[in-house]
């Protein structure tokens, strides 16, 4: 299980998760080419090791559990998992919104 981030962070992008991340599995960071052009942050479910320590830290209440994803944001989850999987090509024709920049 990893946890996802959802809705509340499109357009907010608040860093303090990646932060507190000790494995680095939050991306885009501020550091990487196009932070800015990403609409919001992805957790790498195989990278990620459910220490939990990204959730309290979102100000925006955005990060579940993969297992405490609320009804109305189930899709994020397939959506965090694609934006490691997929090409940016495949990903925007999917989610209609830009993904990585390969």
């Amino acid at each position: 299980m990893a946890y996802i981030i959802v809705e509340p962070c499109i357009g907010t992008k608040d860093t303090a998760c990646v932060d507190v991340c000790p494995v680095d599995c939050i991306h885009p960071t501020k550091e990487e080419a196009h932070f800015d052009d990403v609409e919001q942050l992805y957790i790498d479910p195989e990278t990620c090791i459910d220490c939990a320590a990204c959730e309290p830290a979102c100000p925006v209440e955005a990060i579940f559990a993969e297992d405490d994803v609320p009804e109305q944001w189930q899709a994020f989850i397939a959506k965090n998992v694609d934006w490691y999987q997929l090409s940016a090509e495949e990903f925007q024709a999917k989610w209609g919104s830009l993904g990585k920049i390969d």
